[in-house]
């Protein structure tokens, strides 16, 4: 069977490979916000290059809430072209794997991305079983069903092939796999879980993505629904990440248009959460062992480059991938974005946005999204964060207006005559806009189905969200005074 013809931007392949070597090279020290003087409220008092040389090298901090004095990058290796699936069988016998667990969903079970994955494992004499039961947004107890099919197989590697549900299923089974004596909440993120790290090497795990959002092919994070405490948590660890992302924006061809705009919005989402979040010297508390630096470490030199380039790319393309289905230039640019994105918040981490959608999600009240053929109610990942996006970058500007102007920017509004103080307006409005032509989307969380009402168990279900709401410039640390920010922020989501 020919592989079909898809046309790409000629530079688009030399821009992701100039763009993925940034990881190895940090940005020059001299600048930490890429020659952004007014980065953040707080500026970092000296150049980074100083401020290493003066700072002890060794993560034993003299107390507990000391900052932070250095961020990691890491991220899963990357191949991006059309047709680069059916190489999947070489690489795992290049690693030596005899046998391979492959994971996917009843949808893309059926799609050519697995008829690639079957061909290529078969033709390279590589054993392997279909796990194709992994549920879109999966909850913990099919995440548990999915470990327990996985144990008596043995495998020595994993296979994920489709969206970011697919993928995270895939990286828990390994985990699990790889710690049979482990409680289910060992892994998870505290407060929920026990936040245990992960301290030894997983089996290989190579990740085929058939959309275009999670970036969960590059980064050492997955989630899932916690049935019982009604919010989303997951595991956040680098040992979690893929061995090897697999991007072909032939398995991208297929995805509807609803699929599209929601895994878009995702993209958009992570861009600029990343992009504004703390900066990693803000954090606290530095970690008593580098084993214990978390993965999301706030805004950096290196971060921001993937960020804001996929923030560009996506208001580029996103419109044009979900209106025309055979635009292949934006399919492929929305798919390199997606991972450039991955790389990006899979360092910096994001925030409000992400951190008040678990609730949303979680706590749905009837909502079914148009577009997915599924039958149960669904709030989509992107549609959930993306929803409360103009409230969040309201309440962040006043951190760094310098910041949010040049996202505004990248939406295409003119901020030569925009004062600092309206920048949270002005971001806030191109974003509402954006949401609008697209089509499709709620007008704020009243029309998902919630109400005042609902606020309370909003803001309960968010405050457990550690992880990505202690990266959210502007957010007050004492609880009463965060449960009120955050109740503002639900009321001024309900519709924009």
């Amino acid at each position: 069977m020919s592989t079909p013809f898809i046309r790409i931007a000629p530079n688009a392949a030399k821009r992701a490979a100039s763009l993925l070597r940034t990881v190895q090279y940090t940005h020059p020290p001299s600048c930490p916000c890429h020659s952004n003087p007014g980065y953040h409220q707080n500026q970092h008092p000296s150049s980074l290059l100083s401020h290493l040389k003066d700072t002890r090298r060794y993560a034993t901090p003299a107390g507990a809430e000391q900052k932070e004095y250095a961020f990691e990058m890491a991220a899963s290796s990357i191949r991006f072209g059309p047709g680069v699936t059916k190489e999947v069988g070489m690489d795992f016998k290049n690693l030596g794997a005899k046998k391979v667990c492959v994971v996917t969903d009843r949808t893309v079970d059926k799609l050519d991305a697995m008829k690639q994955v079957r061909e290529g494992l078969t033709r390279e004499g590589i054993e392997f079983r279909v796990f194709s039961n992994v549920k879109v947004e999966p909850k913990d107890h099919s995440i548990k069903e999915a470990i327990e099919w996985v144990k008596p197989y043995g495998p020595d590697a994993f296979l994920a092939v489709g969206g970011g549900s697919v993928m995270d299923t895939a990286k828990l089974m390994n985990l699990y796999y790889c710690y049979p004596d482990a409680d289910f909440l060992d892994f998870v993120n505290a407060p929920l879980g026990k936040g245990r790290p992960i301290d030894k090497p997983l089996r290989p795990l190579i990740a085929v993505p058939t959309t275009a959002g999670t970036g969960s092919e590059t980064t050492g994070t997955a989630i899932f629904d916690l049935v019982s405490k009604r919010a989303k948590t997951g595991v956040a660890h680098r040992n979690l990440k893929p061995t090897l992302g697999i991007c072909d924006p032939i398995n991208t061809r297929t995805m509807p248009a609803a699929v599209k705009a929601s895994s878009g919005l995702d993209v958009l989402c992570h861009s600029l959460e990343s992009y504004t979040a703390i900066p990693y010297y803000e954090r606290t508390p530095r970690p008593t062992n580098p084993i214990n630096r978390p993965a999301y470490q706030g805004a950096n030199p290196i971060s921001d480059v993937f960020s804001f380039h996929a923030l560009k790319s996506t208001i580029k393309y996103l419109p044009r991938a979900i209106r025309d289905p055979d635009d292949f230039e934006a399919q492929s640019e929305m798919l390199l974005a997606a991972t450039l994105a991955g790389v990006g918040f899979g360092n910096a981490g994001v925030h409000l946005c992400h951190g008040m959608s678990y609730p949303i999600s979680g706590q749905n009240p009837g909502y079914r999204h148009n577009g997915y053929d599924i039958d149960h109610d669904l709030i989509p990942h992107g549609v959930s964060v993306a929803v409360s996006a103009p409230a969040v970058f309201r309440f962040t500007a006043p951190s760094n207006p310098e910041r949010h102007l040049a996202a505004a920017e990248a939406f295409g509004v003119d901020i030569s005559n925009v004062k600092h103080e309206s920048a949270g307006e002005v971001l806030a409005d191109a974003i509402t806009k954006f949401l609008a032509d697209l089509g499709d989307q709620p007008r704020g969380i009243k029309d998902l189905g919630f109400s005042n009402g609902d606020i309370e168990a909003l803001v309960e279900g968010t405050l457990p969200q550690h992880r990505v709401i202690k990266l959210a410039p502007g957010l007050e640390t004492e609880l009463e005074a965060e449960k009120d920010q955050l109740r503002r922020l639900f009321e001024d989501a309900m519709s924009h």
